[in-house]
């Protein structure tokens, strides 16, 4: 029978721990996102805590679905589960600043990914999509797309998301240039897939003549295109997203959408998790500015095929 040293048994048991535990050996990382059904959001979550995992992390990934009340109590349990740094796509602009705050105070690093707090000095970083950029970049294609006259429409997104307001307003100092193009209809469809229907069905009875439609994000565009398919008048109006989903790619690949810019989700998730793993080691994030903007990328018929993987273009 084969039998070990004291000092073996203990080498042994030290290096199984280690191993074991070598998972769990820079501590805990709390993600929350907004709502893992839209696959922009899933995107997020599932790149951060993968990245997390990959620098030693455990990752843990909630969401609010734009809920604060929601939001908060995931913030107390990020709290109460020690958490090392929280990635944060926050629910409202403003009111999840005290969600922030609450963090901040228990000594938590908050990293904020896809939409920003107004309030500067909280998060260690908030790294979000050039919106303006990508928006006017949008415009100037959706205006190659439908020409530079007619009726058109736009679905703007969550008002409570400093996001939908950069967009319109990037569409709009793009369009405005065009005085033959006129907006003959704005509803809020919230990000929302079925809200895009429902709002795109109210707009043509209203406006049966609109020759394009623009949107805050390929899942109220998505929306909107089943809706034009309903009434038989898809053929006549051009779409426009915003996000570079899976789902606006195929509807590009399918004819059915224009183009969609595409917000390199995938990266800056990464990379708050790296500048967090930065903060905690070194006290530094490593970037010379709290808010980073990452530059978005166009979508059209044309690059389409060079999509490589959700929300990932290659070059």
């Amino acid at each position: 029978m084969f039998t070990m040293t004291k000092r073996a048994l203990l080498a042994a048991v030290a290096i199984n721990a280690l191993l074991a535990g070598s998972a769990f050996a820079e501590g805990l990382i709390t993600i929350i996102v907004n709502d893992p059904a839209n696959p922009y959001w899933k995107t997020e979550g599932d790149v951060a805590a993968a990245t997390a995992e990959s620098l030693g992390y455990t990752a843990a990934v909630s969401a609010h679905k734009g809920d604060t009340n929601a939001e908060s109590t995931m913030i107390d349990t990020a709290i109460t589960n020690k958490s090392v740094a929280i990635i944060l796509d926050p629910a409202n602009a403003d009111g999840s600043i005290g969600a922030v705050q609450k963090a901040v105070d228990a000594g938590i690093p908050v990293f904020l990914v896809n939409a920003e707090i107004n309030k500067e000095g909280l998060a260690k970083a908030q790294l979000v999509s050039n919106n303006a950029q990508g928006a006017a970049m949008g415009a100037q294609q959706w205006v190659a797309s439908v020409g530079e006259a007619g009726n058109y429409a736009e679905l703007f997104g969550n008002p409570a998301d400093n996001n939908a307001a950069t967009r319109s307003n990037g569409y709009e100092t793009v369009l405005t240039q065009y005085p033959d193009l006129v907006k003959a209809a704005q509803e809020v469809a919230d990000w929302d897939r079925t809200k895009g229907h429902d709002k795109m069905q109210s707009i043509l009875q209203a406006n049966p003549d609109i020759i394009g439609v623009i949107a805050g994000n390929d899942e109220m565009a998505l929306g909107a295109i089943a809706a034009l398919k309903e009434a038989g008048k898809l053929e006549g109006v051009k779409v426009g997203g915003f996000d570079g989903s899976p789902d606006a790619v195929a509807a590009i690949t399918a004819g059915e959408m224009q183009y969609t810019v595409l917000q390199p989700v995938a990266v800056f998730s990464a990379e708050a998790v790296k500048q967090a793993d930065s903060f905690i080691k070194t006290g530094a994030t490593g970037a010379a500015t709290e808010k980073q903007l990452f530059d978005c990328l166009l979508i059209t018929k044309d690059n389409v095929d060079k999509y490589t993987g959700p929300f990932t273009l290659s070059e």
